[in-house]
């Protein structure tokens, strides 16, 4: 959504958030669900299924469960309407934040599609993503999933008590800049559990041992977004939808996370 990923854009609580232990727990049954339904969608990713379709299926998967959809009807700081959709769908060039029902579009072979989730259990919220590829796609498609993948990993075991937000934003870069790909510029991760977005603000670009400060109880969305042009990004007509500017491919992987006095814990796994 727009408040969290563009630099200098407000976050909706503008204030970091302690989750208790009981909570972390709630997130992780949430976090579990969450990844089964994405697990479920990727699936249905098939050469001649809409856009739609797999919007409905989501919702349709989340509502089994007895949860809610996090995005839909979600309104950002700074947009025009709410977000019309329970899950974002971004095909080939689309980075983040496609609108499914609106396009209806037809997912064919050869395609990269991202899905983006979030879902409300017992009043939380969990944020998680995939890209997946539809049928036999490019050899620099299979390479930049498998980076962005990679990059969401390494970003994860940074994620300890006392480092920084800087250490994960750098633990990105340097997959990226291992693979050769672009970057999406000015988009990242945030902090969520309460809101779909709060601070703080988890770069994809960074220096060790800067910005904020990781503590326990912190549950943060780590998002690499990483693309096989040179990361400039423009804003579609449909005010959602972010594309790569020279019309590359992007992948797009994201867990939500808590960090602890030791390990992180991935809640979306």
């Amino acid at each position: 959504m727009q408040d969290c990923n563009v630099t200098n854009i407000a976050h909706t609580n503008n204030m970091i958030t302690i989750k208790t232990k009981k909570e972390i727990e709630t997130l992780k049954e949430g976090g579990r669900r969450h990844a089964q339904i994405l697990k479920e969608i990727a699936k249905e990713a098939v050469s001649g299924v809409s856009t739609k379709f797999l919007n409905d299926f989501a919702i349709k998967k989340i509502e089994e469960f007895g949860d809610r959809p996090a995005f839909l009807n979600y309104k950002p700081k700074g947009s025009m309407r709410p977000y019309p959709a329970a899950l974002c769908v971004s095909v080939n060039d689309e980075i983040v934040h496609g609108i499914p029902n609106e396009k209806n579009r037809i997912i064919k072979d050869g395609d990269i599609v991202t899905f983006d989730l979030g879902l409300i259990h017992k009043d939380l919220i969990t944020d998680a993503a995939i890209t997946v590829g539809v049928g036999k796609i490019s050899k620099e498609d299979k390479k930049l999933i498998k980076a962005t993948r990679e990059a969401l990993k390494a970003a994860v075991n940074v994620a300890k008590e006392g480092n920084t937000t800087g250490d994960i934003g750098q633990a990105v870069q340097d997959i990226a800049e291992k693979y050769g790909f672009g970057i999406a510029e000015g988009l990242s991760g945030h902090g969520v559990g309460y809101s779909v977005h709060e601070d703080p603000y988890i770069p994809n670009i960074g220096v060790r041992g800067q910005g904020e400060k990781l503590v326990a109880g912190m549950v943060i969305a780590i998002e690499p977004m990483f693309t096989t042009g040179k990361g400039g990004i423009v804003l579609d007509k449909d005010g959602y939808t972010y594309k790569t500017k020279d019309a590359s491919n992007a992948a797009h992987f994201e867990h939500t996370v808590a960090i602890t006095d030791g390990k992180p814990v991935v809640l979306t796994e």
